[in-house]
């Protein structure tokens, strides 16, 4: 999420986009939108219910991380301490034009977006792609990519990231600094916030074509600076 890019016009759906799968996320899906419902808000409510059942711990409470910046909307279905730091899955909501700030890549995670309805575009490894309900994409572990709800009406998908690592408390620093305060009145996070992030979380999210040493230098004295605000405070 830290770098804009030129919208490609053309459609390439080889690229990413799957058949409709048949594993236990998709099983779910298919419930969801074969399902007749008369509004968005049932639609969601039944997926959440859907997975509540599918959980296998009571402890499953839901958490909603939502960022200002983005307009994502993430509700936390399974974590990392459920599944021994194997598996996490979230719902993600996307309002009509909303779409992650910037081309990004996660060093060392595979994601799985499921689309349950609206519709998302992925671009990644040179091409795009527009994902329907009921269609996968896999962004392969190390893969720069964007991605974003194109369409007039909310989109919304289910997430699943392997391994979790610290995705979740990615989300929440992320929330955390959106509303911390704003660089140069606009909506974007203070840079030298987003910079503590980013070095704290280098696992898991990376800035794609710039060696991570490059990054680190770049970005420590940013980082440095907002650690000593927080701590004159």
């Amino acid at each position: 999420m830290y770098g804009w890019g030129h919208h490609p016009t053309t459609l390439d759906n080889r690229c990413c986009k799957l058949p409709a799968v048949r594993d236990r996320s998709a099983a779910v899906t298919d419930q969801a939108t074969k399902r007749m419902m008369t509004s968005r808000e049932d639609r969601i409510a039944s997926m959440e219910s859907m997975s509540d059942r599918q959980s296998s711990t009571p402890e499953a409470a839901e958490r909603v991380i939502h960022n200002p910046v983005s307009g994502e909307r993430m509700v936390i279905r399974t974590t990392s301490a459920q599944t021994d730091g194997r598996l996490l899955v979230f719902d993600l909501s996307l309002p009509p034009g909303g779409h992650v700030p910037a081309r990004h890549a996660h060093p060392g995670q595979e994601e799985r977006f499921t689309v349950i309805e609206g519709s998302m575009r992925f671009r990644f490894a040179g091409k795009t792609c527009a994902v329907n309900p009921g269609e996968s994409v896999v962004v392969p572990k190390g893969q720069p990519h964007w991605f974003g709800n194109p369409g007039p009406e909310p989109s919304l998908a289910r997430v699943e990231v392997r391994p979790a690592l610290r995705t979740q408390e990615f989300f929440e620093a992320n929330e955390r600094i959106a509303h911390a305060g704003h660089f140069l009145g606009t909506r974007l996070p203070r840079l030298s916030d987003l910079a503590a992030v980013l070095l704290e979380y280098e696992r898991e999210v990376s800035v794609p074509d710039v060696p991570a040493t490059v990054v680190r230098r770049l970005l420590a004295p940013l980082a440095w600076f907002g650690r000593r605000r927080l701590r004159a405070r």
